[in-house]
C-alpha cells in the first residue's frame, strides 16, 4: 500500500521507485543521477534521523554522512532496489552512533544535577517564604468571608469540582470563575500590589 510523503510529494512507492531509478543511472555514470537521488532522499533521512532524538545540527551531520558513506561505498549496494533500505539503515545506524557518542561525552548541566540533589533552603529564604505566607494569610484573612472560602477551596485542591464548590458556597456554577477572579483582584489589592 502506498503512503503520501511530503505534501504535494510522490506516494512511498513512486518515491521508492524512482530512487531506484536515480540510483541505478548514478551507477552507470549519469553524474546528475546522484542529484537526483539526494534531493529525494535528504526529506525521508531527515526524518528518519531526528526520529532519533538528534538536535537539528548533529541532524544534519548524520544526513550528510550517510550521503558520504554511500558515495564511498556504493559497491556494496547490490541491487539498486535496496537503495532506499540502504540509506534508511544507514541513516538510522549513524544516528545511533552519534547519539550513544553524545551521549557519553555530554556534561550535565547544574539544572539536571539540581533536580535530582534534595531540596534544601537556606535558612535566609525560610525566614522570606515564612514571611511572605504570613503577609497573604493575613491579607486574605482581610477580604470578604466568601472570597475567603473560594480562594483556600482553589488554592488547595488542584482541580476543584464546581458542582461541589457552587452547593457548598451557595453560588451558581457560572459565577464561580468570574468571583475567583475579582477575589484574587481583592486579594492583590490587600497585598498591595506585590501579587
Amino acid at each position: 500500500m502506498a503512503t503520501h510523503g511530503a505534501p504535494g510529494g510522490p506516494t512511498s512507492s513512486a518515491l521508492y521507485d524512482a530512487a531506484t531509478d536515480a540510483f541505478r543511472r548514478w551507477r552507470t555514470g549519469d553524474e546528475p543521477a546522484l542529484d537526483d537521488l539526494v534531493r529525494m532522499m535528504s526529506p525521508v533521512l531527515w526524518h528518519v534521523v531526528r526520529a532519533t532524538g538528534l538536535d537539528r545540527e548533529a541532524a544534519e551531520d548524520v544526513v550528510q554522512n550517510t550521503w558520504l558513506t554511500l558515495v564511498r561505498s556504493a559497491d556494496s549496494v547490490r541491487d539498486a532496489q535496496a537503495i532506499t533500505r540502504w540509506l534508511c539503515t544507514a541513516a538510522r545506524r549513524e544516528a545511533w552512533r552519534v547519539s550513544k557518542v553524545s551521549t557519553r561525552s555530554r556534561p550535565v548541566e547544574d539544572e539536571v544535577l539540581d533536580a535530582r540533589m534534595p531540596v534544601q533552603s537556606s535558612p535566609e529564604s525560610e525566614v522570606v517564604t515564612s514571611d511572605e505566607q504570613a503577609h497573604l494569610w493575613r491579607a486574605l484573612s482581610r477580604l470578604p468571608e466568601r472570597c475567603q472560602k473560594l480562594l483556600r477551596i482553589v488554592a488547595w485542591e488542584p482541580r476543584p469540582d464546581y458542582s461541589s464548590v457552587a452547593d457548598s458556597l451557595g453560588m451558581p456554577i457560572g459565577s464561580i470563575g468570574p468571583t475567583r477572579r475579582r477575589c484574587l483582584d481583592k486579594l492583590r489589592l490587600e497585598l498591595g500590589g506585590l501579587a
